[in-house]
């Protein structure tokens, strides 16, 4: 655990001293977001506001609106203590209790690099949340292609977070992510969801799993920029073929208009989508869908 400074009790943050309700579980403080904008916001650096909300529907829906607006700039990131109408891919609905994870949108704009390449936006925020989560948190992850975290929880593979990018009317784009952290056993909300203290994260404190995960993203973010989007050039493509766990793997991919296609994972390819070599002897890539991964025959 890292000290923390004093509680910043801004409207943003509220201190908790009321003594009940959700807010006074002392395994879970709150965000500091004074400290969280010391560490992240800097001149040259890609993060330019850090805003923590105690409660909201979607962090992704408030910071595509304020995009819209004109009210956020590149970089600005926007934290949930709580989230009651968030989504995950094909319109999921999802509930966590209060403070048990961390949920945050992050508005990007990529002028620079081409629209097309623009798709690996999600395998990117994989790797650096991954990434993030291992230096901060000491914990192993895995992604499962494209945008799962897994964790392993008593021998199990487990879905510990999620990854939802979203096209901005202004040209930007949001990254919504959310990870599981505290997450008891008894509020899993089913039995394949897994957390960061299930899977024996040595840390599980928020504040430095956050700053470490913004840290590795704007990392990632920086490298593939300079690189014009390319996945080769900027060592994303090795980095998350390496750390997928769908590769290799026998899966079902569920396909729009209700097709499905089973293989094996063999690759992921340029343009960030799933190659399943199948059993008719051929390689089809797969760009949208739903991937399942198959027990072994």
């Amino acid at each position: 655990m890292t000290p923390r400074d004093a509680a910043d009790n801004s409207p943003e943050n509220p201190g908790d001293s009321s003594g009940g309700g959700r807010w006074s579980d002392l395994d879970r403080p709150p965000l500091n977001a004074g400290a969280l904008r010391r560490g992240l916001v800097r001149e040259g650096g890609l993060w330019s506001q850090v805003d923590v909300v105690e409660r909201t529907g979607s962090t992704n829906a408030d910071l595509v609106a304020r995009a819209e607006s004109g009210g956020a700039a590149e970089g600005a990131v926007l934290i949930a203590e709580e989230q009651t109408a968030a989504r995950g891919r094909l319109d999921r609905r999802w509930t966590a209790p209060a403070r048990s994870g961390l949920f945050f949108s992050v508005l990007l704009r990529p002028t620079d690099v081409p629209v097309a390449r623009w798709g690996w936006l999600p395998l990117l925020t994989g790797v650096a949340v991954a990434t993030g989560l291992a230096r901060a948190g000491g914990v192993d992850t895995a992604l499962k292609w494209p945008n799962d975290l897994l964790v392993t929880v008593g021998g199990e593979e487990r879905k510990a977070g999620g990854i939802l990018v979203e096209r901005a009317g202004d040209g930007g784009v949001v990254i919504g992510v959310g990870i599981n952290v505290t997450l008891r056993k008894d509020e899993l909300p089913v039995p394949q969801a897994g957390s960061l203290g299930l899977a024996g994260a040595v840390s599980t404190d928020r504040d430095p799993l956050l700053r470490g995960v913004l840290r590795s993203l704007e990392d990632w973010y920086g490298r593939w920029r300079a690189a014009g989007g390319d996945p080769v050039d900027s060592g994303l493509q090795e980095a998350y073929a390496a750390g997928c766990a769908t590769l290799g793997r026998r899966v079902r991919a569920e396909l729009p208009g209700e097709r499905s296609l089973v293989g094996e994972a063999v690759a992921v390819d340029g343009d960030g989508r799933l190659v399943l070599a199948t059993e008719k002897g051929v390689q089809e890539p797969v760009g949208a869908g739903d991937i399942v991964h198959l027990r072994p025959a």
